[in-house]
């Protein structure tokens, strides 16, 4: 299995150093929405985030035959957006509390940024697991987690007693946890994963 990830590394970084449209899109699908999360938790300006992972894509083709490894492509995307959203904050005139505070943090602090580099990765690892759920889990997990509905409503709503709807939001929680673990993600990342829900 490692050795087919590494051929498979080696294949898209390959075809990217050769000038491949294709590389690009894979990349592109690969990292487009970590990083616009990444880059909107930052500047807190969506249209902008979405500009600013435009062009480090648009910077990674231009440099495309000095990457030699599937990481270093990862590294520079996010280098370069951290770079971009950083330049943002620093000519804006008039910043919000959290954008002063993203900023002094940017550049204080390295710290900051791997934090939300990672929480990026979770969340987006954890999209694509919600999306895997049976179709009732689903409907439920999403309805308390991002509707933030009570247990009673969604009962009402989808016709169900309240206990199939506790039933449906444990195991639910109990797929996406030993999904998250078998993606390497600790015990202990799935509660702050939980809490931070509502930012997906």
């Amino acid at each position: 299995m490692i050795e087919n990830n590494e051929n498979e590394y080696i294949y898209w970084i390959n075809l990217l150093r050769r000038g491949d449209d294709q590389a690009l899109s894979h990349y592109f699908q690969l990292h487009n929405k970590s990083l616009l999360y990444f880059a909107t938790r930052l500047i807190e300006n969506p249209e902008e985030a979405q500009d600013i992972v435009a062009n480090c894509f648009v910077a990674l083709w231009e440099k495309r035959s000095d990457f030699e490894a599937d990481e270093n492509v990862k590294a520079f995307l996010y280098i370069s957006c951290r770079n971009a959203c950083l330049n943002f904050l620093k000519h804006i005139k008039i910043k919000t509390r959290v954008q002063e505070l993203f900023y002094k943090e940017l550049v204080q602090n390295e710290d900051t940024v791997l934090y939300h580099i990672m929480r990026s990765e979770v969340l987006q690892a954890l999209r694509m697991e919600i999306e895997l759920l049976p179709e009732n889990y689903r409907e439920v997990f999403k309805l308390i987690y991002f509707e933030h509905k009570r247990t009673d409503e969604i009962a009402g709503q989808l016709n169900l007693s309240v206990q199939t709807v506790r039933n449906y939001k444990t195991r639910s929680v109990e797929l996406l946890k030993t999904a998250m673990l078998k993606k390497g993600f600790s015990n202990a990342l799935m509660l702050t994963i939980l809490l931070a829900l509502d930012g997906i």
